[in-house]
């Protein structure tokens, strides 16, 4: 019977509410100190780093208490700077942690160089020019040439020089056919001379029969 006194007693009830509130206490203090070791509160806004250099980069950073990582540059981008940032990861506006990596994409200093693909020779106008553009050229005059196909490319130029399947030139760079018309003569002026210069030598050995 002592026990249960005990437990309605005035001493008891005192410790219960003085536990309770050291419990409560404790557990206020693990949670401050929670939120105080994870930057709860801090949140930092990304900026917009686009087009900009390295430099302005880190300082920029550098003031936010913010790192950065580099990722391989992309392709280029005539809209922005050489070695300037053309992306970034988390996007501008976005609220981070203090010392944060932000994952930056740079603009190479210039388009890269593609190499002309085999088998565009004697294919159609239609074959090539798709190719030709999803390869990132552009399409440049188109002149025609004696030939019995039409619309048949016969030649690849570049500021007027020939283009050999396996060349490389600057993506975006302007390259020219050389188409055939359809007129059926392709070598036929060659074969005429041919001709007339057999004749001619035939009536010279004629003559010296006589």
């Amino acid at each position: 019977m002592s026990f249960f006194k005990f437990l309605f007693s005035k001493t008891f009830l005192i410790q219960l509410v003085l536990a309770g509130l050291a419990l409560v206490l404790i557990i206020f203090i693990i949670l401050q100190w929670l939120d105080y070791s994870t930057n709860q509160d801090q949140r930092i806004i990304v900026p917009n780093l686009a087009s900009l250099s390295l430099d302005k980069v880190d300082e920029r950073l550098e003031e936010l208490e913010l790192r950065r990582e580099i990722l391989d540059s992309a392709n280029y981008d005539p809209d922005y700077p050489p070695y300037s940032v053309i992306d970034q990861v988390p996007l501008p506006g976005k609220l981070v942690k203090e010392n944060r990596k932000i994952y930056l994409t740079l603009n190479p200093s210039g388009y890269r160089k593609v190499e002309i693909p085999e088998n565009l020779i004697r294919r159609t106008r239609r074959q090539v020019e798709p190719t030709l553009r999803s390869l990132g050229f552009e399409i440049g005059t188109v002149t025609y040439k004696k030939d019995v196909a039409k619309d048949v490319v016969l030649e690849l130029r570049h500021q007027g020089e020939l283009l050999e399947p396996g060349s490389k030139l600057m993506k975006t760079s302007k390259i020219d056919l050389v188409l055939g018309d359809g007129s059926g003569r392709y070598g036929m002026e060659e074969m005429e001379e041919t001709d007339e210069e057999q004749i001619l030598n035939d009536l010279e050995n004629d003559d010296y029969d006589f």
